[in-house]
């Protein structure tokens, strides 16, 4: 059974129909509702169904199959133009211009064809009498096809010039085609502020602004302005994503992620739509598909990623070097085709061009996951080959400036250092030193190494060294754990080099080396006593850091290396001050480290101790001062900070600064923190909170679509064990918060409920209980009356357990709603609501002495009678009798006029809102035939704001209703 039975099944399912997705699947039902519609012997039926089938194919990858129907829908108008009616003549119309762009779309159509169509389609619409301004945009959208740019600038000016009538496109397709042009012209800006309407919602139809979004992209880019292109290809692939027909639009956002290096999330695009790359209904789009594929492929190749393996076209595998050929050689193809239905290579150039664009920027995060990571492993830098050994002196001498200046590239000059010297002798110093560095290169591996080192420095003659290396031995034991050791085996160094400097047998650098060395093994204990440390511990501790101090304190010379002993016993210092418990303390002590280190021109080394201050100032409630440590670490830091380290101070920033309200930057970092978090392999953890908070500022800015992009991508790695379930709940809130801004209310309530689900094992039940009321909300919005009764329901239960006598009330309203759509609802709408009613007054007879709180619960009553009041007022149905109808009004009268009073015992607080009821008691009046009773309420809204400022928008309002009632009463009395 097909169910298609007449004329009015036939339209609800073709109704049905367009609701479903773009694809095979609506295609194929179109088919058969055609063969459903010939059956009922019904033309206009027929004309109905092929127009369908013509517009579901023309939203499609079977763009090609929209001329059959068109050419039958046009034989019956010549033959029978009767049977259409109004609006089939008006669509018939319409779809010329499909025609005509369908043409130049398939290049088996000759290009003489498409010039007789654009013939007849301007015989056509001069015999309908409609504007050029159509036939005009034809024209040029042929000529911009094959090159002819003359021909298009004269067409693009008969376009615009046109008069606009039935047959124009929308302000927004219009506007896309104009942008485009001037973007083609290489005019960006130009094209942008023709878009800037599009972009900013004033004009929008069903593919805009899917369409401008996915255009506005390269222009952006190439103007520099980088964080629009980075919004727009958020907000316009969320659009584009679910659309089969958009695969040039989709085209665009492959194109921008190849051209920003977002490779990856090029690779998960092209993933989504595998049938892109096969789909020939449509050889145009493919073309565009096919160029920025090779576009992509060509970047990895550049990463030295060819041979990674990436989604191609069904059937095999691919790797990026295969695919990029075959991408190539098929986009080429398709534009020979193209070219010779021209009779020029203009298409064939224009694909050229753009797989050959180079990234105008180095990198564009988006703040979104990756999960197919494309960057390419480290590569050594290349040595030059030549015929001599390598400068073995001139690479000892470069690796001893760095390591004396502390420079953070000094241990890879003494790895070079090593390999230089490998088969070469040297002396017992030069040995040392390669030891010495390779052994911290190890870090506590290097143990052995150091020990190797102290005997090659006690061999080339300096004791102090050599000690000093033994004293590095012993701190990389206590770094794995060994400290009692540690302890042991940093004694006898200790003792002999206080004796050797008291003897001018060493210098301060080694015997300040050797105090650190022992001041770090005791700080190490203290770090292993955990909390709290006993005393002798800490003085332990202390007591070494200040032996160091007074060895190095005041030094003014420019060894930086003695200069940097004092900036770090200045930070364990302030470390045990932490301690200790004195927190003001530490943060000066820190403080004077992090000034150390800059003032010795070692500003890298200021970083950790300077994100210690931003922690602790945090703690102490000095915003200003964790947010300025913060901002001098990243500073400091520069090209030095490792990815993961620059991701977490990134993350704290935009931390501290969204709790300062200032969103648009804090979000700046929190983007930041994501991409460094994914370079450092940290996605799924740092990675995912900076997504989880960059969701939430872009949130504060309602950048909807954006948030949800960021919010949906953080999802998967947010887990309970490692973020805790609160943030999973925060990011569910958050995601539903913006799909309901969106207008995707199923989504919105699915993201809800399961942010419920959890929140129903807390303890404390708010959360749950809000989340329910919001689920409601939006499952009442996308029309599931009965489920979103069902979870008022259920809000309403968990408001009561909590003693919230708002939620409960307003879960109560909202029902008694949802109830009088229903069929035979209105009874049950009217005992929720005086249910409503009753929980008001009976919290107001129970209230305690907070006045604000009780005033609170009046306003509540006095809204839920106006709500009680709208609600009669909308049962009173037109098809009622008349008695019926005046009783649902008088009743609706009584409840309104009970508002009015609850208000006005609020005074001027609630005058709005008084005034508000007022005017619709006053409309009720005058639905009751009462004139002069609702001329007095227009007159008591008037008198209640009497030299109200012109800027309050609701006072003004609220007089201009008043004033149109009385004039609706006047002529109410003089009928």
């Amino acid at each position: 059974m097909s169910g298609i039975t007449d004329f009015d099944s036939l339209r609800r399912a073709m109704a049905e129909n367009s609701e479903r997705p773009e694809g095979p699947v609506r295609n194929a039902r179109a088919e058969q509702l055609l063969a459903e519609a010939e059956k009922l012997g019904i033309p206009l039926a027929v004309i109905e169904a092929l127009g369908h089938q013509l517009k579901v194919y023309n939203y499609s990858s079977e763009k090609d199959k929209m001329f059959v129907p068109f050419a039958r829908l046009l034989r019956m108008w010549d033959e029978r133009p009767g049977d259409f009616d109004e609006y089939e003549v008006h669509s018939l119309h319409w779809v010329f211009k499909w025609m005509s762009s369908g043409m130049l779309d398939q290049p088996h159509v000759p290009l003489a064809s498409i010039e007789k169509w654009l013939g007849e389609m301007e015989h056509r619409y001069r015999l309908a009498g409609h504007s050029e301004r159509a036939v005009r945009s034809a024209e040029f959208s042929v000529a911009a096809h094959i090159g002819d740019i003359a021909r298009a600038e004269r067409a693009y000016a008969a376009w615009l010039a046109a008069d606009r009538d039935s047959m124009a496109d929308c302000h927004a397709c219009e506007l896309h085609g104009q942008g485009w042009w001037q973007a083609e012209q290489g005019r960006d800006a130009e094209a942008l502020l023709l878009w800037r309407p599009v972009l900013e919602g004033e004009f929008t139809c069903a593919h805009e602004p899917h369409t401008v979004l996915a255009s506005s992209l390269v222009p952006l880019l190439r103007l520099g302005r980088t964080d629009e292109a980075r919004a727009n290809h958020l907000r316009g692939f969320r659009l584009v994503r679910g659309m089969e027909s958009m695969r040039g639009a989709y085209a665009d956002h492959v194109e921008f992620c190849a051209l920003t290096g977002n490779e990856a999330r090029g690779l998960e695009l092209l993933a989504e739509r595998p049938a892109y790359f096969t789909d020939t209904g449509h050889p145009r789009s493919r073309l565009d598909f096919l160029s920025v594929v090779a576009l992509l492929m060509e970047r990895l190749g550049e990463a030295e990623l060819g041979d990674r393996e990436v989604p191609g076209p069904a059937g095999r595998t691919w790797t990026a070097r295969e695919l990029g050929t075959h991408a190539r050689t098929e986009a080429l193809a398709l534009a020979a085709r193209f070219d010779e239905r021209n009779g020029n290579s203009y298409v064939s150039e224009r694909a050229r061009a753009r797989m050959a664009q180079r990234p105008p920027v180095d990198r564009l995060p988006l703040g979104v996951r990756a999960t197919r990571p494309v960057s390419a492993p480290p590569v050594a830098a290349p040595t030059a080959v030549t015929e001599e050994a390598p400068d073995l002196p001139a690479l000892l001498a470069a690796a001893r400036r760095l390591s004396h200046t502390l420079q953070p590239n000094a241990m890879d000059a003494w790895a070079a250092v090593s390999r230089a010297a490998e088969g070469v002798e040297l002396d017992a110093r030069d040995r040392a030193e390669i030891a010495d560095h390779e052994a911290m290169d190890r870090g506590p591996e290097g143990a052995a190494l150091f020990e190797r080192a102290a005997e090659l420095y006690a061999e080339a003659g300096d004791p102090g060294e050599a000690l000093a290396a033994r004293t590095r031995a012993a701190y990389v034991r206590a770094l794995s754990g060994r400290v009692d050791e540690a302890l042991a085996a940093v004694a006898e160094p200790y003792d002999q080099v206080l004796a050797l400097y008291a003897d001018d047998a060493t210098g301060v650098r080694q015997t300040a080396s050797v105090l650190m060395g022992r001041a770090r093994i005791l700080m190490r204990r203290v770090q292993e006593a955990g909390e709290p440390a006993g005393e002798t511990v800490l003085a332990d501790a202390e007591s070494a850091v200040r032996e160091l101090l007074a060895l190095v304190g005041g030094y003014t010379g420019d060894d930086v290396r003695i200069a940097s002993r004092e900036a770090e016993a200045q930070a364990m210092l302030a470390e045990l001050a932490v301690r200790g418990g004195d927190l003001e303390t530490a943060v000066e002590l820190f403080g004077r480290a992090t000034a150390g280190f800059v003032g010795a021109g070692l500003p890298w080394f200021a970083v950790e101790y300077e994100a210690r201050l931003a922690g602790l100032a945090h703690h102490l409630g000095d915003i200003s001062g964790a947010e300025r440590a913060l901002r001098a670490a990243l500073e400091h830091g520069g090209a030095h900070l490792e990815a993961v380290g620059r991701a977490q101070l990134h993350l704290q920033l935009a931390e501290v600064l969204g709790g300062r309200g200032l969103s648009v930057e804090a979000a700046e970092h929190a983007l930041e923190a994501a991409h460094w978090a994914d370079e450092a392999g940290e996605g799924p953890t740092i990675g995912a909170w900076a997504r989880q908070q960059l969701g939430g500022f872009l949130l504060r800015q309602e950048r909807w679509a954006e948030a949800a992009e960021v919010l949906e991508s953080a999802l998967p790695d947010l887990s309970a064990e490692t973020h805790g379930d609160g943030a999973v709940v925060q990011t569910q809130w958050w995601l539903g918060d913006c799909l309901s801004e969106l207008g995707e209310h199923r989504e919105a309530a699915e993201r809800r409920l399961q942010a419920a689900e959890i929140a129903r094992h807390w303890p404390e039940q708010h959360d749950h209980a809000t989340l329910a009321h919001l689920a409601a909300e939006s499952l009442g919005a996308a029309g599931l009356p009965a489920e979103a009764d069902q979870a008022y329901a259920r809000a309403g239960e968990l408001w009561r357990s909590l003693g919230n006598v708002h939620g409960l009330v307003r879960s109560l309203r909202a029902r008694a709603w949802l109830a009088l759509r229903a069929e035979d609802g209105t009874d049950a709408a009217r005992e929720l609501m005086a249910g409503a009613v009753r929980e008001c007054e009976a919290a107001l007879g129970t209230a305690g002495p907070d006045e604000e709180a009780r005033q609170r619960l009046v306003a509540e009553l006095g809204h839920t009678h106006r709500q009680f009041g709208d609600l009669l007022a909308r049962s009173a149905t037109e098809d009622a009798d008349d008695d019926s109808i005046r009783a649902a009004l008088e009743d609706a009268l009584s409840q309104v006029t009970e508002a009015i009073a609850v208000f006005a015992s609020l005074g001027d607080d609630a005058l709005d809102s008084r005034t508000g009821a007022e005017l619709a008691a006053g409309w009720l009046e005058a639905d009751l035939a009462r004139p002069t009773r609702a001329a007095a309420r227009a007159h008591a809204v008037l008198a209640a704001y009497d030299g109200a400022d012109d800027e309050d928008e609701t006072a003004q309002d609220r007089k201009a209703e008043a004033e149109q009632m009385l004039q609706v009463v006047e002529e109410q009395g003089a009928g």
